[in-house]
């Protein structure tokens, strides 16, 4: 296993960016909204908006598990969105390999 990380920025609001281009397989991962963003950032797939992203406050998480249950999905499914221009997601991947 290795580890991959980063911080998304989502230059313009209501745009989904894509958090990572990697193709390794993602056994975990936290996103965390990062404290000095102003408005709700979103989790999601490339069509992540407001109406049907995981919605993260400022300093929030969301941590998904799937080793837990024999899983994993490709590192590069995960895009974020913002409703504020220039807030960022932090983030941490336990890859496959």
């Amino acid at each position: 296993m290795r580890v991959d990380s980063g911080i998304t920025n989502v230059s313009s609001a209501g745009t989904a960016v894509q958090v990572s281009n990697v193709t390794n397989r993602v056994k975990y991962v936290v996103f965390k909204a990062l404290a000095g963003n102003s408005g709700l950032t979103y989790v999601g797939e490339s069509d992540v908006s407001a109406s049907n992203g995981y919605e993260l406050s400022a300093t929030n998480t969301h941590v998904m598990n799937f080793g837990e249950f024999g899983g994993s999905v490709p590192a590069n499914v995960f895009y974020v969105d913002s409703a504020t221009n220039g807030d960022k997601v932090a983030w941490v991947m336990i890859l496959e390999g």
